[in-house]
């Protein structure tokens, strides 16, 4: 079988390279069609090839608006181009596509040449786009008519996608989100793709150089893109009153953060972009993952802590639940800031619950959020479409 994993704007390179590699260990032929991933380093193809096709004129300018408007400019252009290039697969599998008004129109279709079918498969990470442009919900929803099937993370998402936008229930379905086990593997290394450039440097075993705090007190850690959907706010409320630890916020702002009450004892934010080769000193630091997130369906921050064995504090959105009934976390009603407190200084206390978390943590790891697992379950989706 021949499969095409489309991430036009390489927005998760981790979860893109997890899926690929774990096709190709079950006998899948895979191909990742991407593009130049400009934060860092990604991880280094093994048993699949990796193509950055889209976006090549923006992988060189440096300015982040000027970039995003050369990258609308080739959309168009590189949709039609991969469009040529999906004749050679037996199914097609986007993971994003950056500009719903215009995507539906550019898809390959769903029939070969010959008339064979072509199965277009899409994994919807957010089940509606979060803080959305006027009339962008609208055109998610008739994208999603577009695709044989649409894969989401949680049974909340299916839900969603079944009340909410009327997807027919008999398209969807629910592949949970891997652990990102080769985040924490310290010897995995990076590499350039097919675009000539030369090999990069060693990935994770190298970082940028820039070390976390230094401090004797437990740890919290709240990580990834600052933005407002996920209650970094929140969660600076719920700070106060607790004592005797520190909360590491560590990630990019996409928001305006100069209102934040971080100037408060035990806080310290870290606003830039960590790359892999720095996250393993974050998470290993940690003893407790914090993710107050108003909405989500699943999250790659917890598909890290997941991957490093740690606990995790999560609200009771989305998918949340159905990985805490693991006993991998514990969650808080979303919103509410006297909650989240009483669980920061309840789990703080509370080392052998930790301990055990832990160990629910890991055994999760190895089982239903495998990816080995996960990849069975996606190529019985495929076999499913191309059977029909």
């Amino acid at each position: 079988m021949r499969v095409h994993i489309v991430d036009p704007s390489a927005y998760t390179p981790p979860y893109d390279h997890a899926l690929c590699q774990a096709l190709a260990d079950a006998g899948v032929q895979v191909e990742l069609y991407t593009s130049h991933f400009p934060h860092g380093l990604v991880a280094e193809p093994h048993g699949y090839v990796r193509h950055e096709r889209f976006y090549r004129l923006a992988a060189d300018i440096s300015d982040p608006r000027a970039r995003r408007a050369v990258k609308l400019a080739e959309h168009v252009p590189d949709m039609l181009g991969y469009r040529r290039l999906a004749q050679a697969a037996d199914v097609v599998h986007f993971q994003w596509l950056p500009v719903q008004y215009l995507d539906g129109a550019l898809l390959p279709t769903n029939r070969s040449a010959p008339g064979a079918r072509r199965p277009l498969v899409l994994t919807a990470h957010d089940i509606l786009p979060r803080e959305p442009r006027p009339a962008q919900r609208a055109a998610q929803r008739r994208l999603y008519e577009r695709f044989d099937a649409v894969i989401v993370h949680s049974r909340d998402g299916r839900e969603r996608l079944t009340r909410e936008l009327g997807v027919d229930a008999n398209r969807v379905h629910v592949i949970p989100h891997g652990a990102f086990v080769h985040l924490a593997d310290t010897s995995a290394s990076g590499s350039a793709g097919d675009s000539g450039a030369a090999p990069r440097a060693p990935g994770f075993a190298e970082g940028s150089g820039a070390s976390p705090p230094a401090t004797d007190a437990p740890v919290v850690l709240f990580f990834g893109l600052l933005r407002p959907y996920k209650g970094l706010d929140l969660l600076l409320e719920a700070w106060r009153g607790v004592e005797g630890a520190e909360l590491w916020i560590a990630g990019a702002p996409r928001m305006d953060v100069s209102a934040l009450d971080v100037d408060q004892p035990g806080v310290r934010l870290i606003p830039r972009f960590i790359p892999d080769g720095d996250l393993p000193t974050y998470f290993r630091r940690a003893d407790l993952v914090v993710l107050p997130y108003r909405e989500i369906d699943q999250s790659g921050v917890l598909a890290t802590a997941l991957a490093f064995g740690k606990p995790m504090l999560l609200s009771d959105v989305g998918g949340f639940p159905e990985v805490a009934a693991t006993g991998a976390a514990r969650t808080f009603p979303a919103g509410d800031a006297a909650a989240l407190r009483d669980a920061l200084r309840e789990l703080l206390g509370e080392r052998a619950e930790l301990t055990a978390m832990t160990a629910a943590a890991r055994a999760a790891v190895a089982g239903p959020y495998a990816w080995g697992a996960i990849a069975r379950q996606t190529i019985a989706v495929y076999e499913g479409l191309l059977a029909r």
